[in-house]
């Protein structure tokens, strides 16, 4: 190893090198590598549960805080498959196969199709239309010049909802 911790020969300039693999994950959520649709559900299933940003804000699938590769991301991260209610919270499952609540404080509504986003894991964009949509615009009220969400027990402000 050298001092940069590195095997001798790989330079931090080439290890960057190397991580530009060829990822994209388009508006639709088809991840793409060098141009060829990742077809294979549980290898999909894991790049986008892998899905990370660094602290740079860089799009990244990271297998752990050394080994990475970047991805570019269209649109959204993780797309909504769907969303129920339990009670007055409201449960998504991502196209990662992971369900967890809408992070609502971070809900907005920035497209021109009305999707709404939210963050996912913390720090995932995550895109919410179709049906999922339309489950959670049930508890979507006009409030003002915009709208909230009812969950929660509050009254959640939707950013860029006019």
């Amino acid at each position: 190893m050298s001092d940069s911790g590195l095997p001798p020969g790989l330079t931090p300039e080439l290890l960057e090198q190397m991580r530009q693999v060829g990822l994209r994950l388009d508006r639709t959520g088809t991840l793409w590598h060098q141009g060829v649709e990742v077809s294979h559900p549980r290898l999909r299933q894991a790049l986008l549960r892998w899905l990370d940003v660094r602290d740079d804000g860089k799009d990244i699938i990271r297998l752990d805080d050394k080994r990475y590769a970047y991805v570019t991301v269209d649109d959204a991260h993780l797309r909504a498959r769907s969303a129920r209610w339990e009670g007055d919270r409201c449960l998504i499952l991502w196209d990662d196969d992971a369900e967890a609540e809408l992070d609502y404080a971070s809900l907005r509504q920035q497209s021109e199709d009305h999707a709404l986003y939210a963050l996912v894991r913390g720090k995932l964009r995550g895109r919410i239309g179709g049906p999922a949509y339309h489950a959670i615009a049930e508890r979507i009220e006009p409030e003002g010049s915009t709208f909230v969400l009812v969950a929660a027990g509050q009254r959640w402000p939707i950013a860029g909802a006019a």
